[in-house]
């Protein structure tokens, strides 16, 4: 109920992202649970660690891992779940060092997936204890999973719609400003353009503020 009401609410990204692994490791009483976030990198997709409730310092540093190494990795290109019962023992885990500091043994990692099954991150549980995760709590972590994924693409969507709806607005109030100078100075589309660029750049503000400021002046 928490995740659902943090979808439709105005937070932002990071603090639904938060929100999720506090609530998914206080409902299953795991130890740490974190969300990574497939993403492009240099070397193509990547997945990206984004959030974890866990304070040690070695787990919460920025870690990336590509898409065909580890558990992570792993779990995302196969858009399968994954049920560790013993970290230390399973090859696809890089990160046995860290487990055995942290005493982290069992482990789930579920997929998150929006339409034609694209898989956007991944989250994972570990347990201090040898644990045997049962259908039900991989049902109800893979559920996690999926509100989860559409808080994400709601909420990328949303970003993407807004940076849109900026853009044009700032491509209407330029318009606008060259048209005054060229009713008012003679000038040509282009001249206009390259006057008010240079004065953004002479003042050090934004193309958009000359243009609102040259608005304003017509107006009074």
């Amino acid at each position: 109920m928490d995740i659902s009401q943090a979808i439709t609410s105005d937070l932002y990204l990071e603090d639904i992202l938060k929100l999720i692994v506090m609530v998914t490791a206080q409902v299953t009483g795991v130890e740490i649970c974190s969300l990574w976030l497939v993403e492009e990198g240099e070397k193509g997709k990547q997945a990206r660690l984004k959030a974890t409730q866990a304070i040690d310092p070695d787990y919460v540093k920025d870690r990336v891992l590509n898409l065909n190494e580890g558990v992570v990795g792993f779990i995302a290109s196969t858009n399968m779940p994954l049920i560790v019962e013993d970290v230390s023992k399973e090859p696809r885990f890089k990160e046995k060092d860290m487990a055995k500091k942290l005493g982290l043994v069992s482990m789930l990692g579920v997929p998150l997936h929006v339409k034609e099954d694209k898989v956007i991150g991944v989250l994972d549980c570990f347990t201090v204890e040898p644990h045997k995760f049962s259908e039900t709590e991989v049902s109800l972590i893979t559920t996690v999973a999926n509100q989860a994924a559409i808080a994400i693409e709601n909420t990328q969507l949303m970003v993407k719609t807004k940076i849109i709806e900026e853009e044009l607005q700032k491509r209407k109030t330029i318009d606008r400003a060259k048209e005054i100078l060229m009713a008012k100075k003679g000038f040509s589309a282009e001249k206009a353009f390259r006057w008010i660029q240079k004065k953004s750049m002479d003042t050090r503000k934004s193309m958009k503020e000359i243009a609102e400021a040259i608005i304003i002046s017509q107006d009074i």
